[in-house]
């Protein structure tokens, strides 16, 4: 018995279901950008968490601190402010 054989003409409904991803992977991608689209929307409409926070990056090579020259500023413990003396 000979196995039928399948037409050589196709349907261009057939190439455009077989060039197309599964609709649940398609529904799973929509998904994803909507979670993130919403969690961006969300970060911005909160704002800065530390506004006057700056970044870790220095230019003078120093230790990461924030300050220049990369010492400790204890911000004014250098001077000799009610000691008594």
């Amino acid at each position: 018995m000979a196995q039928p054989r399948p037409s050589a003409r196709r349907t261009p409904g057939a190439f455009l279901t077989r060039a197309l991803p599964p609709p649940a992977l398609c529904g799973f991608l929509l998904l994803l950008v909507m979670v993130f689209a919403a969690s961006y929307a969300v970060g911005a409409s909160a704002g800065p968490v530390a506004p006057g926070m700056r970044g870790t990056s220095t230019t003078d090579g120093g230790s990461g601190d924030g300050h220049g020259g990369g010492g400790m500023d204890m911000g004014g413990m250098d001077t000799d402010q009610g000691s008594g003396r």
